[in-house]
């Protein structure tokens, strides 16, 4: 599929609203059924992510405040915590989170495919206008009075 152009002017008429909405649900129903391939959900992905990225920093209660600005309001983490649990890819035996063989192992397949996910959204755009993008994003939510500092 190609993407048809428009000259600026129409362009520059476009809600943003409408089309950063638009972009949000496109792309998090692709993350979605990607990591569905490995039988993850994406909060399961952000929790082995920043697992992985800190290993034994975190304790339950730690990781589910650092992961909720991610979250729809009112998500409860204990389940999707449990999830990993369960499927023996995490545990907490020391008091502090960290994976498990299988969580390492786990983790670096859906990291793979996550990888290749990212590649596929920016397929066609600069490292320039990724920024641009990015900044402008920020910029505009700073201008509405929200926190615009990065993750």
């Amino acid at each position: 599929m190609s993407v048809k152009h428009y000259p600026a002017e129409v362009l520059a008429t476009q809600p943003i609203g409408f089309w950063t909405g638009t972009a949000d649900r496109a792309i998090v129903a692709y993350l979605r059924r990607t990591l569905a391939k490995e039988q993850l959900t994406l909060p399961q992905w952000w929790s082995l992510h920043q697992i992985a990225a800190f290993p034994g920093h975190w304790t339950w209660d730690t990781l589910a405040a650092r992961l909720a600005p991610f979250a729809c309001p009112g998500m409860e983490f204990g389940p999707v915590f449990a999830g990993l649990v369960v499927r023996g890819w995490a545990d907490d035996r020391d008091g502090a989170v960290r994976l498990t063989a299988a969580g390492d192992a786990g983790f670096a397949k859906a990291r793979a495919r996550m990888e290749k996910a990212h590649a596929r959204i920016r397929d066609g755009i600069t490292e320039a206008e990724f920024v641009a993008a990015v900044d402008v994003l920020r910029r505009m939510v700073d201008n509405v009075g929200e926190d615009s500092d990065l993750l």
